[in-house]
């Protein structure tokens, strides 16, 4: 999908739990960012290439398993810097940990370096686009949202009628509606969420019809 005259925005599901990957790109300068490569490094090496992209930065909404699985090697593959919040670094640090808890029965995948901790209110590039990274813990202590104009990339932190679980490791209940309230909800209504998992949304419907949502 093409927003204005050079972004290319395409997002699709990865890993067993179905991530949602996102890409974000340049058409001119073909430089691209890649949200939350959560599994299958080759499928998103190919659609990468199917635009014709060149990936500069993984960014990372959370750090829990299911949405850094393919990070190093991505990371590998293109020579990306990495980025999330320090916030999750121990997460990131612990994915065997989080892999033992859910009881699954494999080798948490290595980890990638990481270059750079992102925090609230900077801007992330690739050639002509631009995102302001907007901390929203809640989800887990690091949680961000990466917004493009009318676009925003919300990981985990709200659903499409729903909202992320806080019951794991530093989640908070109270602090993930802070969050939304503070600075998702306050965004326009057209602009488009795209969520960790499943369908995306916008602002007006989550705002309008949310259950989670009432009174904020």
């Amino acid at each position: 999908m093409r927003y204005g005259r050079v972004m290319i925005i395409e997002h699709f599901p990865v890993g067993p739990l179905g991530c949602n990957c996102v890409i974000v790109g340049d058409e001119e300068t073909k430089e691209a960012l890649v949200v939350d490569p959560g599994g299958e490094a080759t499928k998103i090496i190919r659609r990468l290439k199917h635009h014709g992209l060149r990936c500069t930065a993984i960014l990372h909404t959370h750090t829990h398993f299911d949405h850094v699985g393919a990070t190093k090697e991505l990371q590998e593959a293109t020579n990306a810097t990495t980025a999330l919040h320090e916030d999750d670094l121990f997460l990131y640090e612990g994915l065997q940990m989080q892999l033992d808890t859910f009881g699954v029965p494999f080798r948490a995948p290595q980890t990638a370096d990481i270059d750079r901790f992102l925090n609230d209110e900077e801007t992330v590039h690739a050639g002509q686009i631009e995102a302001a990274v907007l901390h929203t813990p809640g989800h887990t202590p690091g949680s961000l949202c990466f917004h493009f104009g009318k676009v925003l990339i919300a990981g985990d932190t709200l659903f499409r009628g729903s909202v992320g679980r806080t019951d794991l490791w530093r989640g908070d209940s109270e602090q993930i509606l802070k969050s939304i309230r503070r600075r998702i909800l306050t965004l326009e209504d057209d602009t488009e969420i795209i969520t960790g998992h499943g369908l995306p949304t916008t602002v007006g419907d989550e705002r309008a019809r949310n259950p989670f949502l009432r009174g904020l």
